[in-house]
């Protein structure tokens, strides 16, 4: 049996760990008064209304030093990346079932909408070869030179609804990335390459795949907003020896001053797909 002393000692112990939590001698709860509560709890209330106010003033500060037509630090992009349309970097279907390449052509398709004639009516006939520069005036809509989806020829979609899928010699789009104020040297063009031993024939449209300078420079979102980019297409002529085996094509921006073998970027001046026609 327990002694009488054990269980004062028991009846201590709870009375004590039930005082830790509220103790009605005191009117303490969890070792503060209400009034300590309310202190507390005041402090607090006005320490975090400072922060969210200096946190508040801190980004009204740094909005008021942005400008919505150009970003502040350009200075990280400096060479454009180059995109491929389909939106893919593994092509694969069969030339001969309409549903294995439907997807390619449903994208390209898609993508070309914005250069069609209708879309390209308000746009202006710029002097080729030429930088189209204009006023740096806020507020003030720049003009868009015209791209017209009938200048990439087989590969326009216009024609030919297929692509050249329905052949088995392909049309893929090339584009560079938008960069505000970008101005290339020189005379940009797309130059494409097979990695295997036989060469294959590819035709570019427009002429020679240059990008026309006249498409430059381009200047931001907000300032240039019905902008569309001048696209290179590039229509491979596979042959029955190139069907049924993948294929590596690289395509480079060569003949500017634009980067196109950077290491750490593989995306820079170039892109890489892979490419696989089944017969």
């Amino acid at each position: 049996m327990a002694s009488t002393e054990d269980k004062a000692a028991s009846k201590e112990n709870t009375s004590s760990w039930k005082d830790s939590i509220y103790n009605p001698r005191t009117g303490e709860l969890l070792g503060r008064t209400a009034s300590s509560w309310a202190l507390i709890l005041l402090f607090y209330l006005v320490f975090y209304c400072f922060l969210a106010g200096m946190f508040a003033l801190t980004m009204w500060v740094m909005l008021l030093t942005l400008d919505d037509y150009v970003p502040r630090y350009r200075d990280r992009i400096p060479n454009p990346g180059l995109v491929i349309r389909p939106n893919s970097l593994d092509i694969s279907f069969n030339k001969s079932d309409p549903h294995k390449y439907a997807q390619y052509v449903k994208n390209l398709e898609s993508f070309l909408q914005r250069y069609n004639d209708t879309e390209q009516e308000g746009n202006e006939d710029c002097i080729s070869g030429q930088y189209t520069l204009q006023e740096d005036e806020e507020g003030v809509s720049k003009k868009v030179c015209h791209f017209r989806r009938a200048l990439l020829s087989f590969c326009s979609g216009l024609s030919d609804t297929n692509f050249g899928y329905h052949e088995g010699n392909p049309c893929v789009l090339l584009k560079m990335n938008r960069i505000i104020g970008l101005k290339p040297h020189g005379d940009p063009y797309v130059n494409c390459t097979v990695k295997k031993d036989n060469l294959i024939q590819m035709h570019y449209f427009p002429k020679e795949g240059r990008f026309d300078k006249k498409y430059f420079p381009y200047y931001g979102k907000k300032a240039h907003e019905n902008y569309v980019q001048p696209l290179v297409a590039v229509k491979l002529m596979l042959t029955k020896e190139d069907y049924n085996k993948e294929l590596t094509v690289e395509c480079k921006v060569e003949g500017s001053d634009l980067r196109n073998n950077d290491e750490r970027d593989k995306f820079l001046g170039r892109v890489t797909f892979r490419i696989k026609v089944v017969e």
